[in-house]
Order: structure tokens, then sequence, then C-alpha cells
């Protein structure tokens, strides 16, 4: 085997670590992959190919080559989180074309493991919107070109979905990991506070924004979180049958739920229920006032990232969104409405271990200049088919997207798992289950010259 594009991050190590393959055979795979896929999926701001060749070199020569989890493997870096000797752009022309000094702690812990940066994924600007494109490329979904693949870490997943990286890195300040994961059939995790290290723009967003894997299988995923929290791969402790509550119901009202969704929760379920997991149908009690509270702290959260950048050179919505946001910024900084909504939530999480919902409400939108359309038609289309994230980064509480179903066209559909602080671990292992009873396509079917991509 001289073809390591299309395979899992845990294969690509094991064959570096055993000397079947070497790092920089295994990148300029993946980067002819990238010359061949990117120009019509648009995942990359910026290809790192000569210095992704040269640091695959530096892996292969190191002496603890057999310990390193990631070693060999390229990965994607989401264009929010600095690269060094890289310009970290975040989707905009109002931030500087400067080379960074130093890695981000996250990236420094995934080159630390062995893992080689190949580039730099397309976001839309400062990362604000659930579709992703701008000045930089607008990024598509591989399983449905014609659709987004969301955002705002779109360029990251559609990398992974196109099989020109196996991992990516991502955030998740609104649902950013998870909703693109979701078009385009990927895992990801975002995690509870403080179990991987933010530091994501100006304040994380008051705290809402975390980083996180983006992967074809749950034992990637695992991998990679691991990688990112400096930790062992989690593992739940117990092994006892966990109390499931399967909903489907909106937490932003008036958004109604496409069948492919509501299915893939039904299919979830029975899912659970066969691998022993006690599953019933029960809703949150989400309060009238979610919309209200998600629109200041996403709004909050671009003004302050706006506020020392040109606003000249930032797009008619970007500029709306922060102007909007600016009066919110003292009150949602003090966290009383997040604190009232954990302690709203929380009873519905001491009756049960894990939420199960659909991850969208209805696929993504048609690919195309959405930096070039007005705030409210943006706003219309992001809150019709991504409701069901926001709720979980207020609460700073973690949540998953798993690949289940698919939606007519053949593209992916998914659901979302939520636990309570600390339930990282389990929610993977549900994860685990769901893959191992109902696998999925793991890449989308593009020409990859003779990679073929799928698997369970």
């Amino acid at each position: 085997m001289t073809d390591w594009a299309g395979r899992t991050a845990a294969e690509i190590a094991a064959a570096v670590r055993e000397k079947r393959a070497t790092p920089r055979e295994v990148v300029a795979g993946h980067l002819a992959v990238i010359e061949r896929l990117d120009g019509r999926v648009g995942a990359f701001r910026t290809v790192r190919a000569e210095a992704a060749l040269a640091e695959a070199e530096e892996v292969g020569a190191r002496g603890d080559l057999g310990e390193l989890p990631l070693a060999g493997v390229p990965v994607a870096v989401k264009d929010n989180l600095a690269v060094r000797c890289e310009s970290t752009r975040v989707g905009s022309a109002a931030t500087p074309d400067t080379p960074a000094g130093a890695d981000h702690v996250t990236v420094a812990r995934l080159r630390a493991a062995g893992a080689v940066v190949v580039g730099l994924t397309n976001v839309p600007e400062l990362c604000v919107f659930g579709t992703s494109e701008g000045v930089h490329g607008t990024v598509r979904n591989p399983w449905d070109p014609a659709r987004s693949a969301g955002g705002s870490s779109g360029g990251s997943a559609a990398a992974v979905a196109a099989g020109m990286v196996p991992l990516a890195l991502g955030n998740d300040g609104m649902g950013s990991l998870r909703i693109p994961a979701a078009n385009c059939g990927l895992v990801t995790v975002k995690p509870g506070r403080g179990v991987i290290p933010a530091g994501i723009g100006e304040g994380d967003w008051f705290g809402m924004s975390e980083n996180g894997p983006l992967a074809t299988t749950v034992e990637d995923a695992r991998l990679m979180f691991a990688v990112l929290a400096d930790t062992d791969p989690p593992r739940r402790a117990e092994s006892d049958a966990l109390r499931v509550a399967a909903s489907l119901r909106s937490p932003l009202a008036g958004v109604t739920v496409a069948r492919p969704y509501a299915d893939a929760v039904r299919e979830a379920a029975g899912v659970l229920m066969r691998a022993g997991h006690l599953v019933r149908r029960a809703d949150p009690s989400y309060p009238a006032s979610l919309s209200v509270t998600a629109m200041a702290h996403w709004t909050a959260g671009t003004s302050v990232d706006a506020r020392n950048l040109d606003r000249r050179l930032l797009a008619r919505r970007t500029r709306v969104h922060a102007a909007l946001g600016r009066p919110f910024v003292r009150r949602v900084t003090t966290g009383t409405a997040r604190a009232a909504l954990r302690e709203r939530l929380a009873p519905f999480f001491d009756e049960y271990d894990v939420l199960l919902t659909p991850a969208l409400a209805r696929r993504s939108p048609k690919a195309g200049p959405w930096h070039e359309r007005g705030w409210l038609r943006n706003i219309a289309a992001n809150s019709a088919y991504s409701p069901f994230t926001p709720p979980w980064n207020l609460t700073g509480w973690p949540a998953m997207a798993v690949p289940v179903g698919s939606l007519p066209s053949g593209a992916p559909c998914a659901v979302q798992l939520v636990g309570r602080p600390g339930s990282e671990a389990a929610l993977l292992e549900l994860a685990e289950r769901i893959e191992a009873l109902r696998p999925w396509r793991r890449t989308a079917p593009l020409d990859r010259g003779g990679s073929t991509g799928r698997g369970a």
C-alpha cells in the first residue's frame, strides 16, 4: 500500500510507526488529492505544500516516531487558529496578512503528536455564520456540491469529507463544528468548557467557543480529541445502560424538522435501544427567551472580534451583526443568562444521561455568495436549518454530531448527542455503538485517482 489518501488517521499513524509508510509519502499523497479536488470543493484558503513536505521529513527523522499517536498524519487547521509562519485571516479582508510567530496550543499539540499541517481552511468572515464563503472562496459540500458545507468550520469539514485529509481542527461557538460535520457526514465533539484549550479570537465568545476534531470515524475523533486535550483517549468507566432522551422539539420556537432528520433520530434511538440503553421520548424545558439569548451572545461575540478591525473592509452582513451586538456586550459578559439556562436545563440531565436530537432541522442552504447578501436573509437561512446547536454553547456542555441516515440527494444526515459536563467519554461510546451497528460511508464519492475513500 503506497496510496494512503482515504485511509483513517489510525491506519496511517500505525503504518508510519511500523515503517510501512513514511510521513513524506503519506503527505505527498494527500497533497495530490488536494490539488486534484479542491478546485471543486474550496476547502483550503492556503495549502502549505512545500512546508508540509519538509515537516513530514522532520517527523520521519524523529527519534520517538514509534510512540507518536498521529505519526505522519496530515491535518488541516481552521483559519482562525495560529499556525506559525502563516497568516490567520479568519475569512476576512480586514485582518492583517502577517505570519504568526507561534502555533496555537492545539496546533502545537497536534505537531508534537506527529501530525503535519498541510493547510488552513476557509471560513465565513470572523467565523460568524453557518455557511462558509467570502473573499477567500466558497466551500461546497463534497457530497452535494450545489449545497454549502456549512460553517463556520466548513473548510475543515469539507477537506475531511472529500478525503483530502483524514483529520481537521475546527471550533464551535454556536454549532460551528457540529453544523458542517452534520452536512458532510463526519464525527465531531464540541467538548465542555476547559477540556481542550480554547483561545479563540477575543475571549472565546464569552467562553462559548471550543476547539475540537473533525473525523470520519469515532476512533479517529477519539484519537484526535485525546491529543488536543493532552490526555488518554476518553473511555467510560462504567458499562451500565445509559438513560437517553430522544427529542424532536426545536429549541427555537417556530422551526420545524424535516423528515430525514426526524427519521435519523428515530433510527439512532432504535440502534441505542438494541445496544441495551434506555431510550425514552422527552423534551428539555427550553425557555421561550432562548432565541433572544442566543442572538444577543452571537452578535455580541462578533462585536468584540470586530472592534479593532477596519469596518470598511468587512462584508455588510458582518458589519450589521457586529453593530447589533455592541449594546449587548456588557450584559452578556456577566454570564447571568447562561447561568439561568444551565439552572433551568440541569434537572433534565439529572433524569437523563444523554439527549438525542437532530443535528440539523434541514439540509444546508445552496452554496453561493452569502457574504454579499443581506444580514436578515443570512439570519433566516441559518436559524431555519441549525436551531439545535446553540443551547449547548450557552450552557458550555459537551455535544457531538454523528452521521445517521441520508437525505434524498444521497448526502449524509446526522444526529446530535448532548451530555452533562464531563460526559465526553459517554457520548463517544454511544457514537461508537451507532457506528458499529449503522456504519456510514466515510468520504464523499469524488474521483480520487484510484482511492475509493469508502469504508465503515
